[in-house]
């Protein structure tokens, strides 16, 4: 007969067991994403927020359990990195590298010249060309040179043109260094890191028309110069039902450029209040962006913008919309992540086209 004492011993053992073999229920199972979307050779990303990366055990859990690479949603920004000339605030930057090396992701670096979030001190101060140039080379040499080898790659211009017309935009840049400045820009970041893929990263160009025609132009004509472009962020913030259906045709022509392609900041945001029909469908855009990256052979990737409905930016920027992302407020999985299973589960990777332009010396 067992003694009292060995009995506690055995369920003590047994409770250990179980507690090995049986998932928290707190914590979202791990998902095949990332191993899906390897297996195609492409990143599955996700855009993060510093403080619940930092502070928030379950939004960290979602992060690396279900993607392969990251994005500073905000913290890489002007404003942030730099608020005062010569004066950087790493922390944010550090606790996202630091995160994604400790996990196995890569990071995608964003951005470095945008006409917003700039500090006062940049946004109004009085610079001629020379001045605005050494201000960034300055930003450039300390921004990629502290992540120099650990972002492998980064939206070097974002968002050129303006937000509903082929015209370059009027921003800071452009003044004062006129349109050649994205060339400028571009030399410089290959100066500073010559490893890291460099893009330009815009939306509204995900599906054809006039903007991304010029999109196109100028991006042929940059690599005619042979500036050191090497890709292409289409952002993909649509709204529910207008997800673009040319979205891999229009991505294919850039790629036939000898560019690599990817959708940077993919959300499909939803009209209040979003119905059960209404995240069934979502899920089917989720399928459909996620199978046109898989239709072209240099689409490199698909970042999601925002770890959950409950720190996206949608209600606050679009009133009146909400649930764009593929976890709901509480951290629940929502149709559209099934979408995205489904679409790396059924794709078939498109077979590599060759090359026709060189770009920066790389075929």
């Amino acid at each position: 007969m067992l003694t009292a004492g060995a009995v506690c011993v055995i369920v003590f053992l047994v409770v250990a067991a179980l507690a090995l073999i049986l998932p928290d229920p707190d914590r979202e199972p791990a998902s095949e994403l990332p191993a899906l979307a390897r297996s195609h050779g492409i990143d599955l990303g996700v855009a993060v927020a510093v403080n619940p990366l930092t502070h928030d055990s379950r939004y960290r859990d979602l992060v690396t359990d279900h993607y392969t690479s990251v994005t500073a949603e905000n913290t890489m920004k002007w404003q942030y990195v730099q608020p005062e000339r010569g004066t950087f605030d790493w922390s944010g930057p550090d606790a996202v590298v630091n995160h994604a090396g400790d996990h196995g992701l890569s990071v995608r670096g964003h951005t470095l010249l945008w006409h917003n979030q700039l500090p006062d001190w940049l946004a109004q101060g009085s610079f001629d060309a020379e001045e605005l140039r050494a201000v960034m080379r300055e930003h450039f040499g300390a921004l990629m040179g502290r992540y120099q080898g650990r972002v492998a790659s980064w939206d070097v211009i974002n968002e050129p043109f303006e937000d509903d017309s082929p015209r370059l935009r009027e921003n800071l840049w452009h003044r004062t260094l006129g349109e050649d400045y994205v060339a400028e820009a571009l030399r410089t970041a290959h100066e500073t890191d010559p490893e890291a893929r460099l893009y330009i990263n815009e939306f509204g160009v995900e599906g054809s028309g006039e903007k991304a025609d010029a999109l196109y132009e100028l991006a042929s004509d940059l690599l005619d110069q042979g500036v050191p472009l090497h890709g292409i962020g289409f952002q993909g913030h649509f709204v529910h039902g207008a997800v673009p259906e040319d979205l891999a045709e229009n991505m294919r022509r850039f790629a036939e450029l000898g560019l690599d392609v990817e959708i940077s900041e993919l959300d499909v945001r939803v009209p209040e209040p979003a119905t059960t029909e209404d995240l069934e469908a979502q899920a089917d855009e989720y399928r459909h962006v996620l199978e046109s990256c898989l239709a072209v052979s240099r689409c490199v990737g698909v970042t999601v913008w925002g770890v959950a409905d409950a720190h996206s930016w949608i209600p606050e920027w679009f009133p009146g919309y909400t649930a764009a992302l593929p976890f709901d407020d509480d951290y629940a999985p929502k149709p559209a992540l099934g979408g995205m299973i489904q679409a790396l589960s059924r794709g078939r990777r498109a077979q590599p086209r060759a090359t026709t332009r060189t770009v920066s010396g790389r075929r």
